[in-house]
């Protein structure tokens, strides 16, 4: 069983969710990492959230920034959304996962901020297990 999903929409965003884990790793919680593309692997996107066991997904994403906004629609559970600064200073990505339909939430951190995204998963689940 994980606790935290770590979905990157590609390889290139690596760094933002080493932050993240260094985070978590300094805490009981367990997690994952994948790659996972909203964009060219929508079918194993939509396989891994029905079958993942994670109570929380940080999803981190840049440019359409399509990931946080797909994993959200699919769950009922939390999903956070990390912006990547990879055009226009991160702030397409940031807009993106802001501005999601109602009924499709995700909280945001900031730009590159992968291990606040961590911080807000953890909290997350000490409520879930402390309420």
């Amino acid at each position: 069983m994980v606790d935290i999903s770590l979905i990157m929409g590609s390889e290139s965003d690596r760094a933002i969710a080493n932050r993240a884990v260094s985070v978590i790793e300094k805490t009981r919680y367990t997690y994952e990492v994948m790659v996972i593309s909203a964009h060219r692997n929508p079918d194993e996107l939509d396989i891994y959230i029905s079958n993942t066991d994670a109570k929380v997904f940080i999803t981190i994403a840049g440019l359409s920034a399509a990931l946080p906004g797909v994993v959200a629609s699919k769950t009922k559970k939390p999903v956070i959304g990390v912006p990547v600064s990879a055009k226009l200073g991160g702030l397409d990505a940031l807009l993106s996962i802001a501005q999601m339909p109602p009924g499709v939430p995700v909280g945001s951190v900031g730009i590159d901020n992968g291990a606040n995204g961590a911080y807000l998963a953890l909290r997350i689940l000490d409520l879930i297990e402390n309420p």
